[in-house]
């Protein structure tokens, strides 16, 4: 492939490196042109273009990356279609991530036009989560580096998410004076939680004396009826000869690590006993925070081995105090809190089927267009509004003066709707479990019709795609999750949410709000009849 300036003259077939205008025509940045493009281009005086010109062994981008996800083996992944030179895999169930970290720092040494990024070694994940992707850089790369790296990937598997497993558990309390009852009930809806995120299920408890026999004894019932027996000690662990250790002995089971290097986990003990595993859990497991002992659970519930070696292993990045970093289960709250939404209003775009007026500033009963769609987000049950500029951008944010919105510039607002939609997420708060993405040029959206779109996506848990529809027929606005919150930074020249809908393969709820999601004013005669009045 070369890549530079190309006389236009010899440009059909070229892959255009940015977004190119002629005339009333714009082409698209990663455009491949034909030879009627360049007629058009030539005729609008264009000499040359900065474009790549692949040679015949070459593989276009999205090609090359559908092969290298075709070429690997992986379990329980779901491989998405390509877009922009990108395959994104995501899990199709809950489960442990587990990665060849030789295959893939293999592949990523061979070029850096080819890369793979995925999730951690062990990271627990939920059904529906992107867990690698594969990026090629340039427009196309060589067939003989795509060659190189089906060579590696033939070499076994390269990930997988392992599924969880719907197991039994049976729990042993530890009893000394001063303890309070309270603290028993608190670790059993604790593991209750925890385990539910499995499948899981907590089948008995039994309290015993804080002493080795009764420990015993009740570990050998238990295990004999349960996959798994966990032990609350109600004293720590402060020897490798203490109760919970010379109990699984006692036994006759075996420990396989007393102490762990994570924090908080120090105190963790981790044997087996009549081929079940038995954890001794450490105090900190009584609270639903990340702790050494949701890292082993996670994997033996998915039933990946857990040796001596794995967990003298955990050290590098085992010191969690500060950095809660997985969904928790928690204590139950008097209150749930509603999943925030933010909206994003898109007023960024040229008007150029208009012929010169700006739509946006148009006025609907004696306001523009941009500060009444405005009105209606704020009047809505959003938590809050930001406004993407850019076309006409002062003339935009003085028609929304003294409005409580969040501005969001976009100065390639040229380049097409993605640059919009990655301006405004990049603006979404924080704690919002979703954005709602709201055009500026719909007079017939409500603030009621909003409000539907966002009881939707709270019913849903704050998870699915909700989309605007008028007689079973698609419209717009569209409600994105934050999980799709990433893949908009990917998204390039016109594509929009539509395309990320169909792409991700998420939940799509739809919301009949009439005919208001089909209404748009792209031109002077649908702008009038919409009763609006163009201002310049």
């Amino acid at each position: 492939m070369k890549f530079g300036p190309v006389p236009i003259d010899e440009a059909e077939g070229a892959v255009l490196a940015h977004a190119t205008a002629a005339g009333e025509r714009r082409f698209r940045k990663a455009h491949r042109l034909s030879g009627d493009d360049v007629a058009v281009l030539k005729a609008a005086g264009v000499r040359e273009v900065v474009a790549a010109v692949l040679s015949s062994d070459d593989l276009g981008e999205d090609a090359a990356a559908e092969k290298i996800a075709a070429g690997m083996s992986h379990r329980n992944i779901e491989v998405k279609p390509a877009a922009t030179g990108r395959v994104n895999l995501h899990a199709e169930t809950a489960g442990v991530f587990t990665v060849d970290a030789r295959m893939i720092d293999a592949i990523n040494a061979i070029d850096p036009a080819i890369t793979i990024a995925t999730l951690a070694q062990h990271a627990p994940v939920e059904k529906g989560q992107m867990v690698a992707t594969v990026k090629i850089i340039p427009f196309a790369v060589a067939a003989d580096l795509i060659g190189a790296v089906m060579k590696i990937c033939a070499g076994g598997e390269i990930f997988a998410v392992n599924a969880y497993r719907p197991v039994r558990v049976g729990v042993i309390q530890t009893v000394l004076p001063g303890v309070k009852p309270g603290v028993f009930d608190k670790t059993l809806r604790v593991t209750e939680a925890r385990l539910a995120r499995f499948g899981g299920r907590l089948t008995v408890e039994r309290r015993t004396p804080h002493e080795i026999a009764p420990v015993a004894e009740a570990a050998t019932a238990l295990a004999r009826d349960n996959d798994m027996v966990v032990i609350f000690g109600a004293s720590a662990m402060s020897d490798f000869a203490d109760v919970v250790p010379a109990a699984i002995e006692r036994a006759g089971g075996t420990v396989i690590r007393a102490g762990m290097p994570v924090d908080p986990g120090n105190l963790l003990v981790l044997g087996t006993l009549g081929g079940k595993r038995v954890i001794g859990a450490p105090g900190c497991a009584r609270s639903p925070k990340e702790n050494g002992f949701d890292w082993v659970l996670d994997r033996l519930v998915a039933g990946l081995d857990v040796t001596a070696r794995d967990i003298a292993g955990m050290g590098v990045g085992g010191l969690l105090m500060e950095i809660p970093t997985r969904p928790q289960p928690r204590e139950p709250l008097p209150v749930r809190a509603e999943p925030k939404v933010d909206i994003v209003l898109l007023a960024a775009g040229r008007s150029s089927r208009m012929g010169g007026p700006n739509k946006l500033l148009a006025l609907f009963e004696g306001k523009p267009l941009v500060r009444r769609t405005a009105e209606r987000a704020l009047a809505s049950k959003a938590a809050g509004t930001i406004v993407v500029t850019g076309h006409q951008r002062e003339r935009v944010r003085l028609a929304l003066s003294g409005l409580d919105v969040r501005l969001a510039d976009n100065p390639d607002f040229a380049d097409g709707l993605a640059s919009s939609l990655k301006a405004g997420i990049a603006r979404v708060a924080a704690d919002a479990a979703g954005a709602m993405i709201v055009l500026g040029d719909m007079p017939g959206v409500s603030s009621k019709d909003l409000d539907s779109l966002i009881d939707a996506f709270r019913r849903s848990g704050g998870r699915a795609v909700v989309r605007a529809a008028h007689l079973g027929k698609r419209g717009n606005p569209v409600l994105l999750p934050r999980s799709l919150f990433s893949a908009v930074a990917h998204l390039e020249g016109d594509t929009g949410a539509r395309h990320l809908v169909e792409a991700e393969g998420l939940d799509v709820i739809d919301v009949e709000i009439g005919q208001g999601a089909s209404i748009d004013v792209d031109t002077r005669e649908a702008l009038e009849g919409a009763g609006g009045v163009l201002q310049d």
